[in-house]
């Protein structure tokens, strides 16, 4: 049995979009499944070893992107 995929609405910055873009890009993906991928590794990571990516995940971050 496959497991279902539920559907959610994402809001991201333009200069994010555009990042995330560009690595899916590199990485040979679709931007949700870049999307996906990315988040699949934070909960892989959290569940090995305890603790977030980040400290400050509610903080907005400046991307340095040209």
């Amino acid at each position: 049995m496959s497991a279902k995929k539920k559907q959610i609405p994402l809001r991201l910055s333009e200069k994010l979009y555009n990042a995330i873009a560009a690595w899916a890009e590199d990485d040979f993906r679709s931007v949700n499944g870049q999307i996906e991928y990315l988040l699949t590794e934070c909960v892989r990571q959290r569940k090995k070893n305890g603790k977030y990516v980040s400290e400050h995940l509610d903080e907005p971050i400046e991307l340095d992107i040209e």
